[in-house]
């Protein structure tokens, strides 16, 4: 069927067809508007004649006529001169999508270019490389889908009227781009993990073949070894990651019968590597973390708590902050762990894993029905039913230690009593 033809093709290629219209014509909106319109033009000539053998190639030579029939309209052909000449070259061809995957890359240094907000580069390749929707960028970022609209629109502008280049950048910009390059891809895998099960197994595959793609490029970078390791290492878990029962399983209870020990081992060989050569860096950093969590049991806490420490050297966050107080928890240091979640409280008030990891510390320290209140607040934000059946779970064992709600009233009836000063009879 031509509409599922195209749905495919789009959902597999839309990110490479889009890099190469970029590549050659330089302006992101009209591609992306080319793009569209040869899509729209393929539900026509593909019902009629049958979807060709090469989809991608045909969609890519559709958005070239395209974008030339934009120029000629809008009177910028002789502006465009070059890329005319370039575009009619390559009508004749039949492109394979595959072979341009380096524009991808040199599409990413450009939405993470520095001249962009951090929040701005991880949408705008939300956007142009994984092909999400405006709204499902501003779901992802909790925000207006107008707001998100405007943000992408003005970015785009902004790369227009500053000239940023779109290229990958020289050996001596390398060092400042890398790390910006690296949060994005990151970021894209976290919302397509975070996602569910299965609606994000896309974009989790598109954030690690980005990751390698960066490493094939420039071989070598310690950082981009320690990004790749992450993912790989934290991709593994995946199939484990739910149990039979449709509720979220912790690392530590995963059956690591079905972890994806290929990943696993690439991902501990990238890690090994890169630490080898004595250039540390955040995500080295996350990746022994995840390496950690991926080794033998007993999981290791406190390391894992000092890796934290380190960790807070780069990114000084309060969720970073907060994930060292867990690891200082499941370590034993209970009281310490209470001492950093009761300071974030304020700063992290809206972020589900918060109230989880207080709800579970305060379980922990026998803390009971205020644990209770925590696991309703986790809950009520939990952002998919696996993590609220396990939360509600955890839940369930804190009412079953916590005191019924008559004897807390006689323990604190108690308490008063002993506490109020004793008259000279009572003495």
């Amino acid at each position: 069927m031509p509409h599922q033809a195209l749905e495919d093709v789009l959902r597999a290629d839309r990110g490479r067809l889009l890099a190469a219209l970029i590549a050659r014509t330089g302006e992101i909106q009209r591609s992306e508007d080319a793009l569209h319109e040869a899509a729209a033009s393929a539900l026509v000539h593909w019902g009629r004649s049958g979807v060709p053998d090469n989809p991608a190639g045909w969609l890519l030579r559709a958005a070239w006529r395209k974008t030339i029939d934009g120029w000629r309209r809008d009177g910028a052909a002789a502006r465009n001169r070059a890329a005319l000449e370039l575009l009619a070259a390559e009508e004749a061809a039949d492109p394979d999508p595959q072979d341009i995957a380096d524009d991808r890359l040199r599409l990413i240094f450009t939405c993470c270019h520095p001249a962009l907000e951090p929040k701005t580069q991880v949408a705008l390749t939300l956007r142009t490389i994984c092909g999400l929707t405006t709204a499902q960028i501003a779901a992802v970022f909790l925000d207006a889908e107008p707001a998100m609209g405007q943000r992408l629109s003005r970015a785009k502008a902004k790369i227009a009227a500053a000239r940023i280049p779109y290229a990958v950048p020289g050996p001596e910009l390398w060092p400042e781009r890398l790390n910006a390059v690296l949060t994005v891809i990151y970021l894209i895998f976290t919302a397509g993990y975070t996602a569910g099960p299965e609606a994000g197994l896309e974009l989790c595959g598109e954030a690690i073949h980005l990751a390698r793609l960066v490493d094939a490029l420039r071989p070598g970078e310690a950082e981009t070894e320690g990004a790749l390791a992450l993912l790989l290492l934290t991709e593994a878990r995946r199939p484990a990651r739910v149990g039979p029962d449709g509720a979220t399983v912790p690392p530590s209870d995963q059956d690591r019968t079905l972890w994806l020990p290929d990943l696993i081992d690439e991902g501990f060989g990238l890690l090994d590597r890169a630490m080898a050569r004595r250039a540390p860096g955040p995500f080295q950093i996350k990746a022994a973390i995840a390496a950690l969590n991926a080794a033998p049991l007993p999981t290791d806490w406190p390391q894992i708590a000092a890796l934290y420490t380190r960790l807070l050297d780069w990114e000084p966050t309060p969720v970073v902050r907060l994930n060292r107080a867990v690891a200082l928890a499941q370590s034993g240091a209970l009281a310490t762990a209470a001492e950093v979640i009761d300071v974030l409280a304020a700063e992290l008030d809206g972020y589900q894993p918060f109230h989880a990891a207080r709800a579970d510390l305060r379980l922990r320290q026998g803390r009971s029905a205020e644990s209770i209140a925590d696991f309703d607040r986790a809950i009520a934000l939990a952002p998919h039913p696996a993590d609220a059946l396990f939360l509600r779970r955890r839940r369930a064992a804190a009412m079953i230690s916590a005191p019924s709600r008559a004897n807390q009233r006689e323990d604190e009836k108690k308490g008063r009593a002993e506490a109020r000063p004793k008259s000279n009879r009572e003495v």
